[in-house]
């Protein structure tokens, strides 16, 4: 049977790429569009206080050791996540910083309280970070970027996720099938209400998560 691509090489329909250096450098663009749909929700559409340039949004927390899952519908990024091991240490000289939910309890994100955990966030090569998700489109992008985030993590024998999400991502988990756990209280600040939640990596996949198809870039 014949598969059809288009102008960029991707295959109609949906597709789920992850995209880490140095083996995806020839597909970073997708990383710089997922930015740039970051900056059209986050900035434009939800008015958040980001730092942002005039067509991306991004922070120290996007580098190249970070891992970035992108759902590509007929060549165009429609949603994406951006993941971190949690012992994961970057920057130079006194600017060390690990990932966001850590760095948040730890007091050093102004933007986010640091009662996110009733205990401090771990440190551990086994458990990753999921943060900035953001998809345009319907709820089967959101499934199966999380699909692929779970096959990805399997391979690379991580333990668990943490999430930084609306509470709603709880029951959002529940009809998945996928048990969340919440690691503090309901916190909130001028963008909304949030938690962190953390999710077992199974190697069967995720509840009733249709597998996803997905490509190590």
């Amino acid at each position: 049977m014949q598969t059809d691509f288009n102008d960029k090489g991707f295959e109609a329909g949906l597709q789920i790429v992850v995209v880490r250096y140095p083996e995806g450098l020839s597909k970073w663009h997708l990383v710089n569009d997922y930015l740039k749909l970051r900056k059209t929700v986050f900035i434009d559409r939800l008015d958040w206080p980001l730092f942002h340039s005039s067509e991306v949004e991004f922070e120290q927390y996007d580098t190249f050791d970070t891992t970035y899952i992108i759902a590509v519908e007929d060549g165009v990024v429609v949603g994406g996540a951006r993941l971190r091991r949690t012992d994961q240490r970057s920057g130079a000289g006194t600017l060390k910083y690990s990932y966001m939910i850590r760095d948040a309890c730890l007091g050093l994100l102004p933007g986010l309280p640091d009662t996110l955990c009733t205990q401090t966030p771990p440190l551990d090569s086994d458990v990753w970070e999921l943060t900035r998700m953001v998809v345009a489109g319907s709820s089967d992008i959101t499934r199966k970027l999380l699909d692929a985030t779970n096959a990805f993590l399997a391979d690379e024998g991580a333990r668990s996720v943490l999430f930084l999400g609306s509470p709603a991502f709880q029951r959002m988990a529940r009809s998945f099938d996928w048990p969340a756990k919440t690691l503090g209280p309901v916190s909130g600040n001028d963008d909304g209400r949030f938690q962190v939640f953390e999710c077992p990596v199974s190697a069967s996949g995720f509840g009733k998560l249709s597998a996803a198809r997905h490509a190590v870039e």
